[in-house]
């Protein structure tokens, strides 16, 4: 498959072929599997305090004829914390028992409780390849929703990997026919469940990926324009080219990151 090289101004510069990693048959459950086990290796292990609950004065028998014990009071034989002392009777409280008010949890969470999940090596590059190729199908990348111009999929000369400023890249993907693209991802929308109350209220769509041949000035100019992210060939990953395992991310590769491909057989 040839796809057209522009540059920066969208005027044409020739052609490339793609090589074989392109050429690989999408396989949705294969990029489902390597993203979820991205995002569950690197899930933060949680738990509770495991004396959470049981941290009450409790002195309480339960046997026939101890002194100052539950049985013959009229009330049931569960765990219970002493609110007061009075006499020969005490004034209890059910606690302790996770049926009760104020008691511990029965099964809480446990921190020691590992969240990693393997994938073998094959099936993790199969699954790059895989989103690779999900990246030049038209009908896919429309489908996740992203707004594409007529001439998708997309070459940009190695020449654009040295953009030292946000608005040159932003004047480089307006004239590449990514304005709409641009102003799809900028909009955020408020965060539905808890997460409006932990620092992220605002949900943003993601937007085209830049794959680059090495470390430049791209990366850092690109660094403020909301979802573009720029990657070094060498460093893509499941996550990066299928956002949420939805394979078909609009992606606009560097000729420079095309020939890294070929020569080095990536993800091979």
């Amino acid at each position: 498959m040839k796809v057209q090289i522009v540059d920066a101004e969208n005027k044409e510069k020739g052609h490339a072929e793609l090589p074989f990693q392109f050429s690989e048959p999408v396989r949705e459950d294969l990029i489902r599997r390597a993203v979820v086990a991205m995002q569950a290796n690197r899930r933060q292990a949680y738990g509770s305090f495991p004396e959470s609950g049981l941290q009450h004065s409790i002195e309480i028998s339960k046997r026939r004829r101890d002194y100052k014990g539950v049985y013959g009071v009229g009330i049931s034989r569960t765990p219970r914390k002493i609110m007061s002392r009075s006499g020969t009777r005490m004034n209890w409280v059910g606690a302790f028992g996770p049926q009760t008010v104020g008691g511990r949890q029965a099964h809480p969470p446990k921190a020691e409780k590992g969240w990693t999940k393997k994938i073998n090596d094959k099936e993790r590059r199969k699954a790059i390849r895989s989103a690779i190729a999900a990246t030049v199908h038209r009908d896919i990348v429309a489908g996740r929703g992203h707004r594409i111009p007529q001439h998708y999929p997309i070459i940009i000369d190695a020449s654009a990997e040295s953009l030292s400023k946000t608005r040159d890249v932003e004047k480089m993907l307006a004239s590449l026919g990514f304005g709409a693209e641009l102003a799809r991802s900028a909009e955020k929308s408020i965060r539905a469940g808890k997460g409006k109350g932990r620092g992220r209220p605002y949900s943003r769509r993601k937007g085209p990926l830049i794959v680059i041949s090495k470390k430049d000035r791209i990366a850092e100019a690109a660094k403020n324009i909301p979802g573009v992210d720029v990657v070094d060939v060498r460093n893509l990953n499941a996550e990066m080219l299928a956002p949420g395992a939805k394979p078909g991310r609009a992606t606009i590769w560097s000729s420079a990151a095309i020939d890294a491909l070929t020569k080095e057989k990536l993800f091979a």
